[in-house]
């Protein structure tokens, strides 16, 4: 197997494969060092915790290397209105008698400015800035931090409280060593041409100074570029800039000093005139950058913007300006070659997807992974998983925009009349009347549940008015019960978690946990 390009896709991929396979599969990575990775703060989904598990690695063992943080939710400011925010947060909904608390909010009347800190543990816990684990490494909700072993993100059953913030040069880094140690082929080179044979299909790149290097399976690792995919194999690329029009970025490392400032369990998304600000809080940095569209602001007002915002008074940081394929491959898997990361697809960094779809692609690789018959159906089994996975978070983004009531300028008053996907019309009207459900919001597999559907849309000041009528008939007494519980396990876990900070700062030290 050969796998073109570097950066987290293609060290992910490298590890991954190299695990799940050993010396039973021969791997080389092949990665320029003039092409630069994106390279920007990532944040990610709590699932990304079976990728570490995988590959038997504690949190002591990477999280020091990649100047890495907690991130327990999404904190949205400024979409609703100027001042007001709500979290995102990873937390499913409690239920009782066969409702879910939101259920049972709405019928109680709740303060629509407060959904999110009536029905959820963890806002209270991003507030207080308070780490998701105690000093003696225990996490703060049982049940949920068992070993996972060799799992994959279709056996997570439980909702687990948090993920991560990284730097992603840190941990392509990291993970490099990682493979190399095991074995894993590493060429510094120019890829300066891709050979196919009499089929079409991929048999040798061409390189600068280590010639020709052929494989029966390649994996394209390159980027927006698509060096393998899409110009060598001359797959259609789907481009999803009708229904989300961002398309550039540009992002600032802005440095600060761990013994005096807070790391923020969260990341934050800052609604602004022409699309929204990032801030990841990482340990020792922060990473942030300004997402927008081009036909509402130039790469030059952005960083103006961005800099205002983020990092006043030091213009001596470097601004990385980035231009954004929003879309996908229309197949990501053609012939002998198979893409992972943003060759296959990207839907812009608003819910932190990038990591989460390289995880995905990963591990449907390993699940599909081709015997010497070369099936076509598990081509298409792995392309159908794939491509369901990225339009359903296309349709979740596009949710955002659309039920945001901010309009107080020319982009957010567009994002309430440009079109959207068909199926996410019938969501919409849906949720008008009722709360989603997992049959009535995105139907394929996606990375989001339903509650994290209804979470946005309430938070967003969309959503339904009036509670179900079922619960008018039930006593209420319970649901009074579970939200004053609420209340109380805030406190009690404000008061007894130590503050994100000072966690971190053991852990980073190499105090015992």
């Amino acid at each position: 197997m050969l796998i073109v390009g570097g950066g987290t896709a293609g060290w992910m991929t490298a590890s991954y494969l190299k695990k799940s396979f050993g010396d039973r599969l021969a791997v080389t990575l092949v990665e320029s060092d003039r092409v630069s990775t994106i390279g920007v703060g990532e944040a990610t989904f709590s699932t990304v915790r079976h990728f570490f598990s995988s590959l038997e690695l504690e949190e002591s063992d990477w999280m020091p290397h990649c100047a890495a943080s907690y991130k327990l939710a999404i904190r949205f400011e400024n979409w609703r209105r100027p001042g007001h925010h709500f979290y995102h947060p990873f937390e499913r909904l409690r239920t009782v008698n066969g409702f879910t608390m939101a259920d049972w909010w709405l019928e109680l009347g709740g303060d629509h400015d407060r959904f999110d800190r009536d029905c959820f543990l963890t806002p209270a816990l991003c507030e207080a800035k308070r780490s998701p684990r105690a000093l003696d490494g225990n996490l703060f909700v049982s049940g949920h931090d068992s070993e996972l072993g060799r799992s994959t993100l279709a056996e997570q059953r439980a909702q687990f409280p948090y993920a991560y913030h990284f730097d992603a040069d840190l941990l392509a880094r990291f993970l490099r060593k990682y493979a190399t140690d095991r074995g894993v082929n590493h060429i510094t080179d120019d890829v300066v041409e891709v050979n196919q044979d009499d089929r079409g299909w991929i048999s040798q790149v061409g390189t600068k100074n280590h010639g020709s290097i052929g494989a029966d399976l390649f994996v394209d690792c390159t980027g927006f570029r698509g060096r393998l995919i899409n110009k060598t194999l001359d797959e259609q690329f789907i481009s999803f800039t009708d229904v989300l029009p961002n398309n550039r970025a540009v992002a600032l490392r802005v440095p600060k000093d761990p013994e005096t400032s807070e790391v923020a369990p969260y990341t934050t998304a800052t609604a602004m005139d022409a699309g929204w600000i990032w801030t990841i809080p990482l340990f020792g940095r922060d990473g942030t950058g300004y997402v927008y569209a081009d036909d509402f602001c130039t790469p030059e007002e952005a960083e103006q913007t961005l800099r205002a915002f983020a990092a006043p008074g030091q213009d001596d940081l470097p601004a990385n300006h980035i231009r954004m394929r929003i879309g996908r491959s229309s197949r990501s898997w053609v012939k002998n070659c198979v893409a992972i990361g943003l060759s296959s697809g990207f839907v812009e960094p608003l819910e932190s997807t990038g990591i989460f779809f390289i995880q995905q692609g990963i591990e449907e690789l390993v699940k599909h992974f081709p015997g010497t018959d070369w099936d076509a159906e598990v081509r298409r089994s792995y392309n159908r998983k794939v491509a369901r996975a990225i339009d359903g978070v296309k349709e979740f983004l596009v949710l955002h925009y659309r039920a945001a009531q901010r309009d107080d300028t020319p982009y957010w008053k567009a994002a309430k009349t440009r079109p959207i996907p068909d199926g996410l019309e019938d969501v919409l009207r849906d949720a008008d009347r009722l709360l989603l459900d997992e049959d009535t919001a995105y139907p394929y597999y996606h990375g989001f549940e339903s509650y994290s559907w209804n979470t946005m849309l309430l938070g967003l000041g969309a959503g339904p008015r009036r509670a179900r009528a079922a619960l008018g008939g039930m006593d209420h007494g319970p649901a009074a019960g579970e939200f004053e519980a609420l209340r109380r396990d805030a406190k009690q876990f404000i008061a007894d978690l130590p503050r994100c900070i000072d966690y971190l700062t053991r852990l980073h030290s190499g105090g015992t946990m």
